[in-house]
């Protein structure tokens, strides 16, 4: 999934974003708007991981969505 899919489709995909990483709220996925380089700081700021983490986890969780 590139990164124009995820801004183009944010409304449906937050949903799914949320239950895969259940502390980030609703009103901070609001305010990313699905910039996905937010999206990686803001999963690195809620659960403590590295940047590196922040992106295998969402690069995973694109890759599922693809598959």
């Amino acid at each position: 999934m590139n990164k124009d899919i995820i801004e183009g489709n944010w409304k449906q995909l937050t949903g799914e974003v949320q239950r895969q990483w259940g502390k980030l709220t609703n009103d901070e996925l609001d305010q990313i708007e699905g910039n996905r380089t937010k999206l990686v700081g803001l999963i690195q700021e809620r659960y403590g991981v590295a940047k590196d983490e922040a992106e295998k986890q969402l690069r995973a969780w694109e890759d599922r969505r693809v598959s």
